[in-house]
C-alpha cells in the first residue's frame, strides 16, 4: 500500500510540477531497450568520420530492418570495413527479376562530398518509402547498393577545405585506387590492392546493371571510354574513345547533369580547366588514364558505370554540404531509375530450367554481358529495334530481334535448346540443330572483343616502352590537376 502511495504521489507531481520533454529530451530519459521510445533518426550535415559512418551505417540498419541490409565486402590496408548498405523493399533478398544497382564514393579519400551525399541518400530514401510514391515504386522494384566510402584510410587523413593537392587522396599505401584496376587497352602492372580486390569480387557475384562512381575536383558526369590505344601524341590530342554503347552513356551522363542543379551550364571550375559541353565528357576525350573504374566495370562485367564530378573543390567547407545536397539529390535518384529502361528477361532451355552464365549480347555492340542463376538480364537501351544474341556451351546459340519503346522496358524471354548430336548415314558429319558442320553459327564468332577475362590483364607487350612511360607521365600530370 505504501509503494502504491508512493507512485500515486510521483505521478500527480509530474503532472503538476513538472514540464513535459520534447522527443529531443527523450533518449536522456529512458534506456533505449525498453522501446518506448525511439532516438530521433537524423543525419547532420557534416563530415563523418569512419567511426560516425559506421555508426550511422549501423543505427540505419537496426531501425529500418525492412529496408535495409548492412555488409562489408573486405577491409583496407589499415583494416576499416568498406561498408555497403543495400536499400530496397527486399534489403536481404535479390528480387528476381529486378535490377541491382550501386553508387561508390570517396574512391579518393580527399574527394569527400560524395560520401557524405551517400549517407544523406541512404536516409532520404528509408525516410521516404512510403510516404513518396516515386521513392517507393524504386525501392519496390531495384536494389540499391551504396557503397559510401572505399578509400575511408585515405579520408581520416584529408584534410576539410583543401580543394586542390593530393593528401589523403591515396590508399594507405600510396597507390591511386582508380588506377588501380585491369585495364583492356594497357597493361596495367600497379600492383592490386585490398580495395580493388574487394571491389573486383563484389562485382563478379552480383550482376550489376548501373552504377555511379563519385569524384571530385571538377562539375561534369564522364562516360566510358577512359582510355585509349597507345599513342604517343594520345595526351595531347584529346580525342573521343568512343564505346559500343556511347549514345546509352551519353544518356545516362545526361541524365545526371539535366537533373542536377548546375552541372548542365558545362562552365569550367577555374580558367585552367575546359568547359564541358551540357556538362557531359567522354572520358578519353578529356584526359586518358590507365585502370580506371568505369571501364573496369563496363568491359569485364557488362556494368554500365559513369564517374560523377560533383564539386569543383574536392573536400569544401561542410557548410557547403547542404548546398551539394540539393544540386544532386534529384541526379542521385533518377539516374537509377534508368536501370528501368531498355529490355530484360530470362535465358531459360527447353525445359523451363535457367540457364546461369550465358553471354548475352546485343549485335554491333560487343560488350557482352552474363545471365545470373536465375536466367536473368537486363540491358540499358535506347528506344528502336535490335538484336540479341545469346551463346551458352552445350546450347544452339540464338539471334532473338526485339524493340525497345521509351515508357517502360521491354521483357524478352529467350529459350535455348540443347545440342542434338546426329550423324548423317552417309559420311557422318556433325549435324547442329539440323545443319553440317564443325560449331554452330558458323557465321559469327563468339570471341566477344570486350569480355577478357577477370583479373587478367589484356595489353600485348608492346604497349609498354617509352612511348607508354611518357604517356604514363603525363596522365600523373593531370591526375594532379582534375579529379
Amino acid at each position: 500500500m505504501y509503494r502504491i502511495l508512493l507512485f500515486l504521489i510521483f505521478i500527480y507531481g509530474n503532472i503538476r510540477g513538472m514540464q513535459f520533454h520534447t522527443k529531443e529530451d527523450v533518449p536522456r530519459l529512458y534506456h533505449p531497450r525498453f522501446l518506448m521510445y525511439e532516438e530521433p533518426y537524423n543525419i547532420e550535415f557534416k563530415y563523418h568520420n569512419y567511426e560516425q559512418m559506421s555508426r550511422f551505417l549501423r543505427a540505419t540498419s537496426l531501425r529500418f530492418q525492412n529496408l535495409t541490409a548492412l555488409y562489408s565486402i573486405g577491409k583496407s590496408v589499415k583494416g576499416r570495413d568498406l561498408w555497403v548498405m543495400v536499400v530496397s523493399s527486399s534489403p536481404y533478398e535479390h528480387m528476381i527479376g529486378k535490377p541491382d544497382v550501386k553508387y561508390i564514393a570517396n574512391i579518393h579519400g580527399n574527394e569527400a562530398v560524395g560520401r557524405e551525399l551517400m549517407l544523406h541518400l541512404i536516409h532520404f530514401l528509408v525516410t521516404s518509402y512510403g510516404s513518396d510514391a516515386y521513392i517507393t515504386w524504386l525501392l519496390d522494384n531495384t536494389r540499391i547498393h551504396i557503397l559510401p566510402s572505399m578509400n575511408p584510410d585515405g579520408f581520416e587523413v584529408s584534410k576539410e577545405g583543401r580543394c586542390d593537392g593530393g593528401q589523403g587522396r591515396y590508399n594507405a599505401r600510396g597507390f591511386d585506387l582508380n588506377r588501380n584496376f585491369p585495364d583492356y587497352f594497357k597493361q596495367n602492372n600497379k600492383k592490386s590492392q585490398p580495395e580493388t580486390e574487394a571491389v573486383k569480387e563484389w562485382v563478379s557475384k552480383i550482376q550489376f546493371v548501373l552504377s555511379g562512381s563519385l569524384h571530385g575536383g571538377a562539375l561534369v558526369a564522364s562516360y566510358p571510354f577512359d582510355n585509349t590505344p597507345n599513342s604517343l601524341f594520345q595526351s595531347f590530342t584529346s580525342t573521343p574513345s568512343v564505346s559500343p554503347d556511347d549514345d546509352v552513356f551519353q544518356h545516362l551522363s545526361l541524365t545526371y547533369s539535366r537533373n542536377h542543379g548546375s552541372m548542365y551550364q558545362g562552365l569550367p571550375c577555374s580558367p585552367s580547366q575546359p568547359a564541358f559541353k551540357r556538362g557531359i565528357t567522354n572520358g578519353a576525350e578529356w584526359y586518358p588514364l590507365t585502370g580506371g573504374m568505369q571501364d573496369f566495370n563496363y568491359v569485364w562485367n557488362g556494368c554500365m558505370e559513369i564517374t560523377l564530378e560533383l564539386s569543383c573543390c574536392k573536400y569544401p567547407p561542410a557548410a557547403d554540404l547542404p548546398h551539394y545536397w540539393a544540386e544532386n539529390r534529384a541526379s542521385l535518384i533518377k539516374f537509377l531509375a534508368e536501370a528501368h529502361r531498355g529490355v530484360h528477361g530470362f535465358v531459360i532451355d527447353e525445359n523451363g530450367n535457367p540457364i546461369e552464365r550465358a553471354s548475352v549480347k546485343v549485335k554491333s555492340r560487343d560488350v557482352s554481358f552474363s545471365t545470373t542463376k536465375y536466367g536473368e538480364f537486363w540491358r540499358i537501351l535506347l528506344p528502336g529495334v535490335y538484336k540479341l544474341e545469346v551463346f551458352s556451351n552445350g546450347y544452339v546459340p540464338r539471334e532473338v530481334e526485339f524493340v525497345v519503346i521509351e515508357q517502360h522496358p521491354t521483357l524478352l524471354n529467350v529459350t535455348l535448346y540443347s545440342i542434338k548430336r546426329q550423324y548423317d548415314d552417309e559420311n557422318g558429319s556433325v549435324l547442329y540443330n539440323g545443319n553440317i558442320g564443325g560449331r554452330p553459327y558458323p557465321h559469327r564468332d563468339h570471341t566477344l572483343h570486350y569480355r577478357p577475362q577477370s583479373g587478367i590483364n589484356t595489353a600485348a607487350d608492346a604497349n609498354n616502352g617509352i612511348f607508354s612511360s611518357i604517356s604514363n607521365g603525363f596522365n600523373n600530370f593531370v591526375t594532379n590537376l582534375f579529379g
